[in-house]
């Protein structure tokens, strides 16, 4: 497994990399300092697993720079790692494409899971942001909603919708048109009651049904 952390604090790296040993042993890590430099390792490097992005960035716009790490590391899942603990900042993260969101004051044994839950395709958020999203009314509409009957490809695309992966990334894999994709989309959050990534990723968590998507 490779990961890439963007960072632009090397203790915090270092610290990354000594953290993340603990999670396969035939992992290997690299790390720049910023966006350019994680942008100018994709034109010769993207065969990254999973890339670490730190959310405060001198220089780089939030949004734009996960944005942009995504489009060039497509077959990576990206997850934020940020001091900023906003939860209007995480779901944002989450709906631009994110596979999960970290805070720098999380526990390294959280963190870990988090990475481990990340890494078998699913989708990580603290406590605070699910808070959130059920305490606003979000996705109420879907409050009384069954256990969804999701077919096999619906399973296949919100499993990988989860993961931060776009519609033109999941329609390659799946072997179908882009179109089709957001048709399955359309239709599960229809069955979730929601109307976001960052909702479906929520109801996901409600209803148990990450191991049913695997």
């Amino acid at each position: 497994m490779r990961v890439l952390i963007v960072d632009d604090h090397p203790l915090y790296r270092a610290g990354v990399r000594a953290l993340l040993s603990g999670l396969d042993p035939d992992l290997t890590a690299a790390d720049v300092s910023n966006v350019s430099e994680a942008l100018g390792l994709a034109d010769t490097d993207p065969s990254f697993d999973l890339v670490l992005l730190d959310m405060n960035l001198p220089g780089a716009n939030r949004l734009d720079a996960l944005q942009q790490i995504k489009a060039r590391f497509e077959s990576a899942a990206v997850v934020v790692v940020s001091g900023d603990e906003d939860p209007s900042l995480i779901l944002a993260t989450i709906d631009a494409g994110a596979a999960g969101f970290i805070p720098k004051s999380t526990d390294p044994a959280i963190t870990m899971q988090a990475l481990r839950l990340v890494l078998a395709h699913g989708t990580y958020l603290p406590v605070h942001a699910l808070r959130h999203v059920s305490e606003s009314g979000s996705h109420a509409s879907g409050s009384g909603l069954a256990m969804p009957d999701l077919s096999e490809r619906q399973r296949a695309v919100l499993l990988r919708l989860l993961h931060g992966k776009a519609n033109k990334v999941i329609a390659r894999e799946l072997g179908i048109a882009e179109g089709t994709v957001k048709a399955h989309l359309w239709s599960v959050y229809q069955l979730l009651g929601v109307t976001s990534r960052a909702q479906a990723m929520c109801r996901v968590h409600e209803l148990g049904l990450l191991d049913r998507l695997r």
